[in-house]
């Protein structure tokens, strides 16, 4: 691999889809390996260190959700999911096991490309936050060793539910809007779904508690915190 080349594993059991996505990452500049099916998936994420992984759902072996969870116990790594389908307990389930993201069959190519490289960006802005540690009520954050705990029990979260969490509490209290966490934490343009917001909320939510994250209809989110 040539020095500062990123490396991408393609997880999806369709030859043609698998090649489309390689084919096109290979041409942004990214080295690229891929699994047909979980059990290699899993075998080539723990021996190639990918800096990311595009994942179907839908593998023979064991699904994707399992391959996500296997991953992500080994070590964080940004996670993109594809799906077949668009429920959106599917997606939830996704975040909830590591996905960073998700598209939905059929994607543009381009558009898988954009994404890729949005949380290559996401993840290197996390690894760059300056250290320290916030401490809100019984919530703890600790920036260096990326640790998040609550009421004094660690919680395991995904890289962007991590930097998605560290945004809302670096402003507790004050409301901000889905498209400014979009651009801010996603680092996407005003046209993208804010869906992955309000998925990525319910993830927090989940882990952390349901009374942590207040919403403010039509506008956005607001990290609560007693006074």
């Amino acid at each position: 691999m040539a020095d500062g080349q990123r490396r991408v594993l393609v997880v999806d059991d369709e030859p043609t889809i698998a090649e489309s996505v390689a084919a096109r990452l290979r041409a942004e500049g990214f080295e690229v390996e891929i699994a047909a099916d979980g059990p290699s998936a899993v075998a080539a994420a723990a021996a190639r260190r990918p800096d990311l992984v595009v994942l179907d759902v839908m593998l023979p072996g064991f699904d994707g959700l399992e391959v996500c969870r296997r991953i992500q116990a080994d070590r964080p790594v940004p996670v993109l999911m594809l799906t077949a389908r668009d429920e959106e307990t599917d997606l939830l389930v996704g975040l909830a096991v590591g996905a960073d993201d998700y598209l939905t069959k059929p994607f543009s190519i381009r558009e898988l490309a954009a994404r890729v490289h949005a949380l290559l960006r996401r993840a290197g802005r996390a690894e760059q936050l300056d250290g320290h540690r916030i401490v809100l009520a019984d919530l703890e954050i600790d920036v260096v060793e990326r640790r998040v705990h609550r009421g004094g029990d660690e919680v395991h979260l995904t890289p962007t539910e991590f930097q998605l969490l560290v945004h809302l509490a670096g402003r507790p209290r004050a409301v901000l809007p889905r498209e400014r966490l979009l651009a801010e934490v996603w680092g996407w343009g005003e046209a993208a779904s804010t869906r992955t917001v309000d998925s990525h909320v319910k993830a927090l939510r989940r882990k952390l508690g349901a009374d942590l994250i207040r919403t403010v209809h039509g506008v956005g989110y607001a990290l609560e915190v007693p006074r």
